[in-house]
Protein backbone atom coordinates (compact mmCIF):
# COMPACT_ATOMS: atom_id res chain seq x y z
CA UNK A 1 0.00 0.00 0.00
CA UNK A 2 1.10 3.94 -0.88
CA UNK A 3 2.33 5.51 2.24
CA UNK A 4 0.95 8.74 -0.80
CA UNK A 5 -2.59 9.98 0.36
CA UNK A 6 -4.89 8.71 -2.02
CA UNK A 7 -6.17 12.14 -4.01
CA UNK A 8 -4.61 11.35 -7.40
CA UNK A 9 -6.11 7.87 -9.66
CA UNK A 10 -2.82 7.08 -10.93
CA UNK A 11 -1.40 5.08 -13.89
CA UNK A 12 0.80 2.52 -13.05
CA UNK A 13 3.74 3.37 -15.29
CA UNK A 14 7.52 4.91 -14.01
CA UNK A 15 8.53 7.50 -15.95
CA UNK A 16 11.92 8.66 -15.85
CA UNK A 17 13.20 11.06 -18.53
CA UNK A 18 11.95 13.72 -20.86
CA UNK A 19 12.80 15.66 -23.99
CA UNK A 20 10.72 18.12 -25.87
CA UNK A 21 7.36 16.97 -26.43
CA UNK A 22 8.62 13.09 -25.38
CA UNK A 23 8.95 11.05 -22.33
CA UNK A 24 10.22 8.09 -21.44
CA UNK A 25 9.49 5.36 -18.64
CA UNK A 26 11.98 2.52 -17.20
CA UNK A 27 11.34 -0.30 -19.78
CA UNK A 28 12.63 2.52 -22.14
CA UNK A 29 9.51 3.06 -24.23
CA UNK A 30 8.93 6.21 -25.73
CA UNK A 31 5.74 8.64 -24.98
CA UNK A 32 4.27 11.14 -27.07
CA UNK A 33 3.03 14.09 -24.32
CA UNK A 34 0.01 15.84 -25.06
CA UNK A 35 -0.73 16.83 -22.15
CA UNK A 36 2.44 19.47 -21.00
CA UNK A 37 1.59 18.11 -17.23
CA UNK A 38 -1.92 19.92 -17.68
CA UNK A 39 -0.06 23.07 -19.40
CA UNK A 40 2.86 23.14 -17.51
CA UNK A 41 5.55 22.10 -19.64
CA UNK A 42 5.13 24.68 -22.37
CA UNK A 43 8.97 24.94 -23.06
CA UNK A 44 9.28 20.83 -23.22
CA UNK A 45 10.59 18.73 -20.88
CA UNK A 46 14.37 19.38 -20.45
CA UNK A 47 14.82 22.36 -22.03
CA UNK A 48 18.51 23.33 -21.77
CA UNK A 49 18.25 26.92 -21.44
CA UNK A 50 15.99 26.59 -18.36
CA UNK A 51 18.23 23.97 -16.73
CA UNK A 52 20.87 26.43 -17.17
CA UNK A 53 19.01 29.33 -15.40
CA UNK A 54 18.19 26.56 -12.71
CA UNK A 55 21.77 25.59 -12.69
CA UNK A 56 23.02 29.23 -12.41
CA UNK A 57 20.56 30.22 -10.18
CA UNK A 58 21.05 27.12 -7.10
CA UNK A 59 24.92 27.90 -7.50
CA UNK A 60 24.13 31.23 -5.33
CA UNK A 61 20.84 30.80 -3.73
CA UNK A 62 17.36 29.80 -3.87
CA UNK A 63 15.30 31.81 -1.07
CA UNK A 64 15.34 33.92 0.90
CA UNK A 65 12.02 35.85 2.05
CA UNK A 66 10.29 38.37 1.37
CA UNK A 67 11.48 41.11 3.80
CA UNK A 68 14.25 41.73 1.24
CA UNK A 69 14.63 42.13 -2.38
CA UNK A 70 16.07 40.63 -4.90
CA UNK A 71 17.07 41.66 -8.95
CA UNK A 72 14.53 38.59 -10.16
CA UNK A 73 11.23 38.92 -9.01
CA UNK A 74 11.71 42.75 -9.95
CA UNK A 75 12.42 41.62 -13.60
CA UNK A 76 9.54 39.24 -13.67
CA UNK A 77 7.04 42.02 -12.90
CA UNK A 78 8.56 44.32 -14.76
CA UNK A 79 8.18 42.25 -18.03
CA UNK A 80 4.88 40.87 -16.71
CA UNK A 81 3.10 44.26 -16.26
CA UNK A 82 4.88 45.42 -19.95
CA UNK A 83 2.68 42.43 -21.77
CA UNK A 84 -0.37 42.42 -19.92
CA UNK A 85 -0.72 46.20 -19.49
CA UNK A 86 -1.47 45.54 -15.78
CA UNK A 87 0.56 47.68 -13.43
CA UNK A 88 1.81 45.43 -10.68
CA UNK A 89 2.53 41.91 -9.42
CA UNK A 90 2.52 39.77 -6.27
CA UNK A 91 4.18 36.23 -6.95
CA UNK A 92 2.91 32.67 -5.14
CA UNK A 93 3.23 29.49 -5.96
CA UNK A 94 0.19 27.99 -7.88
CA UNK A 95 -2.75 28.75 -9.63
CA UNK A 96 -5.32 28.25 -7.25
CA UNK A 97 -3.64 31.04 -4.35
CA UNK A 98 -3.37 33.46 -7.17
CA UNK A 99 -7.36 33.08 -7.19
CA UNK A 100 -7.50 33.01 -3.66
CA UNK A 101 -5.26 36.56 -3.40
CA UNK A 102 -8.04 37.60 -6.48
CA UNK A 103 -10.86 36.84 -3.95
CA UNK A 104 -8.95 38.51 -1.06
CA UNK A 105 -8.28 42.00 -3.61
CA UNK A 106 -12.13 41.74 -4.54
CA UNK A 107 -13.10 41.83 -1.00
CA UNK A 108 -10.58 44.31 -0.02
CA UNK A 109 -12.26 46.50 -2.67
CA UNK A 110 -16.03 45.83 -1.19
CA UNK A 111 -14.78 46.93 2.01
CA UNK A 112 -12.84 49.86 0.62
CA UNK A 113 -16.10 51.17 -1.46
CA UNK A 114 -18.74 50.44 1.65
CA UNK A 115 -20.02 47.75 -0.64
CA UNK A 116 -22.78 45.99 1.91
CA UNK A 117 -23.11 42.04 1.80
CA UNK A 118 -20.74 42.25 -1.39
CA UNK A 119 -20.57 39.07 -4.07
CA UNK A 120 -18.87 37.76 -6.51
CA UNK A 121 -20.62 36.73 -9.95
CA UNK A 122 -18.80 33.13 -10.97
CA UNK A 123 -19.41 31.33 -14.03
CA UNK A 124 -21.54 27.69 -13.70
CA UNK A 125 -18.93 24.81 -15.03
CA UNK A 126 -15.69 27.36 -13.86
CA UNK A 127 -12.67 25.93 -12.36
CA UNK A 128 -10.30 27.96 -9.86
CA UNK A 129 -8.65 25.43 -7.45
CA UNK A 130 -9.01 23.58 -4.61
CA UNK A 131 -8.37 25.81 -1.41
CA UNK A 132 -11.47 26.86 0.09
CA UNK A 133 -12.11 30.47 -1.39
CA UNK A 134 -11.20 29.36 -5.04
CA UNK A 135 -13.23 25.77 -4.42
CA UNK A 136 -16.06 28.13 -3.37
CA UNK A 137 -16.22 29.63 -6.19
CA UNK A 138 -16.17 26.55 -8.82
CA UNK A 139 -18.83 25.98 -10.77
CA UNK A 140 -18.55 21.79 -10.57
CA UNK A 141 -19.95 20.34 -7.59
CA UNK A 142 -17.89 17.44 -8.39
CA UNK A 143 -15.54 18.82 -6.19
CA UNK A 144 -17.35 20.23 -3.29
CA UNK A 145 -19.95 18.58 -2.80
CA UNK A 146 -18.00 16.16 -0.38
CA UNK A 147 -17.22 19.01 1.68
CA UNK A 148 -20.39 20.41 2.85
CA UNK A 149 -21.44 24.34 3.10
CA UNK A 150 -18.47 26.27 1.23
CA UNK A 151 -18.12 30.26 1.06
CA UNK A 152 -21.73 31.58 0.47
CA UNK A 153 -19.65 35.21 -1.21
CA UNK A 154 -20.54 33.31 -5.10
CA UNK A 155 -23.60 34.04 -7.75
CA UNK A 156 -23.13 31.53 -10.48
CA UNK A 157 -24.07 32.82 -13.77
CA UNK A 158 -24.05 30.69 -17.15
CA UNK A 159 -20.69 31.01 -19.13
CA UNK A 160 -21.07 33.19 -22.16
CA UNK A 161 -24.52 34.84 -21.47
CA UNK A 162 -24.80 38.11 -21.11
CA UNK A 163 -28.28 38.96 -20.23
CA UNK A 164 -28.00 36.35 -17.13
CA UNK A 165 -24.91 38.10 -16.18
CA UNK A 166 -26.44 41.49 -16.20
CA UNK A 167 -29.44 40.07 -14.63
CA UNK A 168 -27.29 39.06 -11.12
CA UNK A 169 -25.30 42.53 -11.17
CA UNK A 170 -29.36 44.58 -10.77
CA UNK A 171 -30.02 41.83 -8.16
CA UNK A 172 -27.05 41.89 -5.85
CA UNK A 173 -24.39 44.04 -4.70
CA UNK A 174 -21.40 42.94 -6.73
CA UNK A 175 -18.02 43.58 -6.28
CA UNK A 176 -16.21 41.61 -8.81
CA UNK A 177 -17.16 39.48 -11.38
CA UNK A 178 -14.45 36.39 -11.99
CA UNK A 179 -13.80 34.03 -15.20
CA UNK A 180 -11.34 32.22 -17.07
CA UNK A 181 -11.97 34.08 -20.61
CA UNK A 182 -11.44 29.79 -21.94
CA UNK A 183 -12.70 27.57 -19.26
CA UNK A 184 -10.14 25.01 -19.36
CA UNK A 185 -11.45 21.90 -17.25
CA UNK A 186 -15.30 22.21 -18.33
CA UNK A 187 -13.65 21.65 -21.76
CA UNK A 188 -12.42 24.30 -23.36
CA UNK A 189 -15.38 26.32 -23.51
CA UNK A 190 -14.37 29.85 -25.04
CA UNK A 191 -15.87 32.99 -25.11
CA UNK A 192 -16.57 35.43 -27.56
CA UNK A 193 -15.15 38.51 -27.72
CA UNK A 194 -18.34 40.28 -27.70
CA UNK A 195 -19.11 39.04 -24.66
CA UNK A 196 -15.96 39.96 -23.12
CA UNK A 197 -16.34 43.13 -24.63
CA UNK A 198 -19.78 43.61 -22.95
CA UNK A 199 -18.64 42.59 -19.96
CA UNK A 200 -16.04 44.65 -19.47
CA UNK A 201 -18.30 47.49 -20.06
CA UNK A 202 -20.40 46.23 -17.57
CA UNK A 203 -18.14 46.18 -14.88
CA UNK A 204 -17.65 49.92 -15.90
CA UNK A 205 -21.24 50.57 -15.19
CA UNK A 206 -21.83 48.59 -12.35
CA UNK A 207 -18.55 49.57 -10.36
CA UNK A 208 -17.47 46.50 -10.36
CA UNK A 209 -14.18 44.24 -11.15
CA UNK A 210 -13.50 41.92 -13.57
CA UNK A 211 -11.05 38.99 -12.41
CA UNK A 212 -9.55 37.14 -15.20
CA UNK A 213 -8.35 33.05 -14.43
CA UNK A 214 -6.04 32.85 -17.04
CA UNK A 215 -4.22 30.20 -15.02
CA UNK A 216 -4.61 27.57 -17.89
CA UNK A 217 -4.97 29.78 -21.10
CA UNK A 218 -2.52 32.51 -20.95
CA UNK A 219 1.24 32.79 -21.53
CA UNK A 220 0.83 32.39 -25.19
CA UNK A 221 -0.63 29.12 -25.12
CA UNK A 222 -3.71 30.69 -27.44
CA UNK A 223 -2.01 32.46 -29.82
CA UNK A 224 -1.92 35.54 -27.67
CA UNK A 225 -0.09 36.63 -24.36
CA UNK A 226 -3.24 36.62 -22.69
CA UNK A 227 -6.21 35.69 -24.63
CA UNK A 228 -7.90 39.30 -22.84
CA UNK A 229 -6.01 40.50 -25.66
CA UNK A 230 -8.04 39.09 -28.31
CA UNK A 231 -11.19 41.18 -27.07
CA UNK A 232 -9.00 44.09 -26.75
CA UNK A 233 -9.80 44.89 -23.01
CA UNK A 234 -8.18 44.82 -19.87
CA UNK A 235 -9.26 43.16 -16.22
CA UNK A 236 -8.67 44.53 -13.34
CA UNK A 237 -7.27 41.33 -11.98
CA UNK A 238 -5.14 38.68 -14.14
CA UNK A 239 -4.10 35.30 -12.53
CA UNK A 240 -1.44 32.98 -14.44
CA UNK A 241 0.53 29.90 -13.12
CA UNK A 242 0.63 26.29 -14.59
CA UNK A 243 3.64 27.43 -17.55
CA UNK A 244 4.82 30.59 -15.92
CA UNK A 245 7.72 28.71 -14.70
CA UNK A 246 7.99 25.48 -16.80
CA UNK A 247 7.16 23.18 -13.85
CA UNK A 248 8.38 25.08 -11.17
CA UNK A 249 5.82 26.07 -8.73
CA UNK A 250 4.81 29.87 -9.19
CA UNK A 251 1.37 31.61 -9.50
CA UNK A 252 0.91 35.15 -10.25
CA UNK A 253 -1.81 37.82 -9.49
CA UNK A 254 -1.84 41.30 -11.24
CA UNK A 255 -3.77 44.19 -10.50
CA UNK A 256 -4.59 47.65 -12.35
CA UNK A 257 -3.23 50.88 -10.86
CA UNK A 258 -6.14 51.61 -9.07
CA UNK A 259 -6.22 48.18 -6.76
CA UNK A 260 -2.34 48.31 -6.44
CA UNK A 261 -2.79 51.83 -4.56
CA UNK A 262 -5.12 49.96 -1.73
CA UNK A 263 -2.75 47.01 -1.18
CA UNK A 264 -0.60 47.79 2.00
CA UNK A 265 2.16 46.13 3.46
CA UNK A 266 0.56 42.61 5.67
CA UNK A 267 -2.60 42.60 4.11
CA UNK A 268 -1.01 39.37 2.19
CA UNK A 269 1.72 37.32 1.82
CA UNK A 270 3.18 33.91 0.86
CA UNK A 271 6.12 32.32 2.41
CA UNK A 272 8.14 30.84 -0.85
CA UNK A 273 6.21 33.27 -3.23
CA UNK A 274 8.32 34.86 -5.60
CA UNK A 275 12.08 33.05 -4.63
CA UNK A 276 14.54 34.06 -6.90
CA UNK A 277 14.75 30.63 -8.38
CA UNK A 278 11.42 30.28 -9.47
CA UNK A 279 11.62 34.07 -10.56
CA UNK A 280 14.48 33.60 -12.52
CA UNK A 281 13.20 30.27 -14.16
CA UNK A 282 10.26 32.45 -15.06
CA UNK A 283 11.63 35.05 -16.55
CA UNK A 284 13.71 33.24 -19.02
CA UNK A 285 10.48 31.38 -19.90
CA UNK A 286 8.85 35.25 -20.82
CA UNK A 287 12.27 35.92 -22.83
CA UNK A 288 11.86 32.42 -24.85
CA UNK A 289 8.51 33.17 -25.58
CA UNK A 290 9.08 36.46 -26.89
CA UNK A 291 12.21 35.59 -29.00
CA UNK A 292 10.91 32.64 -30.02
CA UNK A 293 7.76 34.19 -31.27
CA UNK A 294 5.57 31.57 -29.58
CA UNK A 295 2.50 33.81 -29.67
CA UNK A 296 2.44 33.77 -33.01
CA UNK A 297 3.77 30.15 -33.87
CA UNK A 298 0.97 29.10 -31.75
CA UNK A 299 -2.01 30.60 -33.23
CA UNK A 300 -0.67 28.94 -36.78
CA UNK A 301 -0.20 25.55 -35.41
CA UNK A 302 -3.36 25.60 -33.67
CA UNK A 303 -4.80 26.65 -36.64
CA UNK A 304 -3.11 23.88 -38.44
CA UNK A 305 -3.98 21.22 -35.43
CA UNK A 306 -7.58 22.27 -35.74
CA UNK A 307 -8.20 21.83 -39.25
CA UNK A 308 -6.29 18.42 -39.69
CA UNK A 309 -8.76 16.74 -36.87
CA UNK A 310 -11.83 18.66 -38.36
CA UNK A 311 -10.84 17.46 -41.89
CA UNK A 312 -10.02 13.59 -40.06
CA UNK A 313 -13.17 13.45 -37.47
CA UNK A 314 -15.63 15.76 -37.98
CA UNK A 315 -17.58 13.11 -40.36
CA UNK A 316 -16.63 10.79 -38.24
CA UNK A 317 -19.65 9.16 -35.65
CA UNK A 318 -18.93 9.43 -32.59
CA UNK A 319 -17.55 13.03 -32.64
CA UNK A 320 -19.39 15.73 -31.19
CA UNK A 321 -17.21 18.76 -32.01
CA UNK A 322 -13.68 20.06 -32.06
CA UNK A 323 -12.72 23.46 -30.67
CA UNK A 324 -10.06 24.97 -29.70
CA UNK A 325 -7.70 28.34 -29.28
CA UNK A 326 -4.33 28.00 -30.36
CA UNK A 327 -2.75 25.02 -28.87
CA UNK A 328 -5.77 24.59 -25.94
CA UNK A 329 -7.76 22.18 -28.20
CA UNK A 330 -10.88 19.86 -27.25
CA UNK A 331 -12.30 16.72 -28.97
CA UNK A 332 -15.78 15.85 -27.48
CA UNK A 333 -17.04 12.77 -28.29
CA UNK A 334 -21.01 11.97 -28.41
CA UNK A 335 -20.95 9.28 -25.20
CA UNK A 336 -18.54 9.13 -22.48
CA UNK A 337 -15.78 6.63 -22.69
CA UNK A 338 -13.80 5.27 -19.56
CA UNK A 339 -10.24 4.88 -19.53
CA UNK A 340 -9.23 6.82 -22.80
CA UNK A 341 -6.13 8.67 -21.66
CA UNK A 342 -5.29 5.18 -19.86
CA UNK A 343 -6.02 2.88 -23.13
CA UNK A 344 -4.08 5.63 -25.29
CA UNK A 345 -1.07 5.57 -23.22
CA UNK A 346 -0.89 2.10 -23.02
CA UNK A 347 -1.74 1.19 -26.78
CA UNK A 348 -0.86 4.41 -28.33
CA UNK A 349 1.98 5.07 -26.01
CA UNK A 350 0.43 9.14 -25.94
CA UNK A 351 -0.39 11.08 -22.76
CA UNK A 352 -3.83 12.71 -23.45
CA UNK A 353 -5.99 14.47 -20.51
CA UNK A 354 -9.68 13.71 -20.41
CA UNK A 355 -12.73 15.45 -18.71
CA UNK A 356 -15.79 14.42 -18.03
CA UNK A 357 -14.72 11.19 -19.23
CA UNK A 358 -15.72 12.17 -23.45
CA UNK A 359 -13.65 15.54 -23.55
CA UNK A 360 -10.19 14.50 -24.90
CA UNK A 361 -8.31 18.49 -23.80
CA UNK A 362 -4.84 18.76 -25.74
CA UNK A 363 -2.76 21.08 -24.14
CA UNK A 364 0.70 20.27 -25.77
CA UNK A 365 4.34 21.91 -25.48
CA UNK A 366 4.76 24.59 -27.60
CA UNK A 367 7.45 23.01 -29.29
CA UNK A 368 5.13 20.21 -30.85
CA UNK A 369 5.93 19.44 -34.86
CA UNK A 370 3.40 19.09 -37.69
CA UNK A 371 4.95 15.49 -37.64
CA UNK A 372 3.81 15.17 -34.14
CA UNK A 373 0.10 16.25 -34.61
CA UNK A 374 -0.24 14.24 -37.52
CA UNK A 375 1.10 11.24 -36.02
CA UNK A 376 -1.11 11.87 -32.61
CA UNK A 377 -4.33 12.05 -35.35
CA UNK A 378 -3.15 8.96 -36.82
CA UNK A 379 -2.94 7.24 -33.82
CA UNK A 380 -6.50 8.93 -32.49
CA UNK A 381 -8.13 7.40 -35.20
CA UNK A 382 -6.75 4.09 -34.72
CA UNK A 383 -8.26 4.30 -31.19
CA UNK A 384 -11.51 6.11 -32.42
CA UNK A 385 -11.70 2.76 -34.65
CA UNK A 386 -11.03 0.29 -32.41
CA UNK A 387 -12.99 1.52 -29.41
CA UNK A 388 -16.07 3.19 -30.85
CA UNK A 389 -17.10 0.91 -33.62
CA UNK A 390 -16.42 3.38 -36.26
Amino acid sequence: MSSLINFYQKIDINFTQGDGCYIWDDAGNKYLDMTSGVGVNNLGHKNDEINREINQQIEHYIHLSNLFTHQWSKKLSDKLVEISNLNAAFFCNSGTEANETAIKIAKLYAHENKIKDPKIIVMKHAFHGRTIGALSATGNNKYKQQFGKLLDDFIFVDFNDIDDLQAKLEQHHVCAVMLEPIQGEAGVNISSTLYLKQLRKLCHQYQCLLIFDEVQCGLGRTGYWFYHQKAEIIPDVLTLAKGLANGLPIGACLVSEELNNLLKPGMHGSTFGGNPLVCRVAYKVLEIIERDQFVQKNREKGEYFINKLQSKFTSVRGIKSIRGMGLMIAIELDEEVFNISEKMLINHKILINVTQNKIIRLLPSFFISEYDINYFCENLYCFMKNNLNL
